[in-house]
């Protein structure tokens, strides 16, 4: 298998999840994130997901070996020069990630791929932080948390980008262990579109005391086969974020996508889930 070098920015949950990806599957994998902190425990993290991953069955030990070897935490964007894959994954913030990409398009050789992990945003006003020939080589790869375990890619191209770099990242994927889609570039995507209507008619159920939480969770797994309940998603993604996807398909798409007032009153309490201890189903 070709080795390819490949570098992650963003070492947060998705990020240092999907450096994690390529790094098992051989690809010697460079991970950044702007925060000191992050950067400084993100191995520590993994070697304890790893540790679980393996006692569970879901890797083996070589698996957890050749993932560790191939992976290295950098400090800066300067030592992603020499990569031919770019996957960004910092936060959800068009500004942050135009910044990102500009910067990486200075860097990186000429003929690397740049990927975006963003889960709504247009891939194609993205790519337009980047110079024209960059943008051939310009797409979206939208992974699932968590991405150890979740074998989804939705692959989305950009107004600019050409079929050959379609073809080499929906085989990238399969090689690495995932299973791609392609997606139009639109807002959402397909899943978040799908995933979304679920949770806002979800929180409205809980609103008019049909159901609670714990049972709209149990009703999805043992009824619809879900692995997990939205409640016990929104609690894992945060609800913060499930707001902000929210009022972006809601400026999209219409009233269909506005999110619940319980949702909205949820956030501004606090209760954004298992980072803060509060949520649907935690606290």
């Amino acid at each position: 298998m070709h080795r390819l070098p490949v570098g992650v920015v963003g070492a947060g949950m998705m990020g240092s999840e999907i450096a994690l990806t390529f790094a098992m599957a051989g690809h010697p994998t460079l991970l950044t994130d702007a925060n000191p902190e992050t950067r400084a425990g993100v191995i520590g993290k993994l070697e304890t997901l790893l540790e679980k991953a393996v006692g569970r069955g879901l890797f083996t030990a070589e698996q957890q070996a050749t993932a560790l070897a191939n992976l290295t935490v950098v400090d800066d964007l300067e030592a992603y020069a020499d990569r031919q894959l770019i996957v960004e994954a910092v936060f959800e913030d068009a500004g942050v990630k135009r910044e990102t990409f500009a910067r990486l398009d200075r860097l990186a050789p000429a003929d690397c791929l740049f990927a975006s992990n963003t889960s709504t945003l247009p891939i194609s006003s993205l790519a337009a932080a980047t110079s024209a020939e960059r943008q051939k080589l310009f797409l979206g790869t939208h992974f699932f948390s968590p991405v150890h375990r979740m074998p989804l890619v939705e692959v989305i191209p950009a107004f600019e980008t050409t079929p050959d770099t379609v073809e080499r990242v929906l085989a990238l994927c399969r090689a690495v262990g995932k299973t791609p889609i392609k997606v139009k570039d639109v807002a959402g995507f397909a899943v978040n579109r799908v995933l979304h209507a679920l949770m806002i008619e979800a929180v409205r159920l809980v609103e008019e005391e049909v159901c609670t939480p714990e049972e709209v969770d149990t009703a999805c797994r043992l009824g619809l086969g879900h692995p997990v309940g939205p409640f016990e998603l929104m609690d894992l993604v945060g609800n913060g974020l499930c707001e902000d996807v929210q009022d972006i398909l809601h400026q999209a798409y219409g009233p269909r996508f506005m999110p619940r007032p319980l949702l909205r009153q949820k956030v501004a309490a606090g209760h954004d889930g298992r980072r803060a201890g509060k949520g649907w189903r935690v606290g």
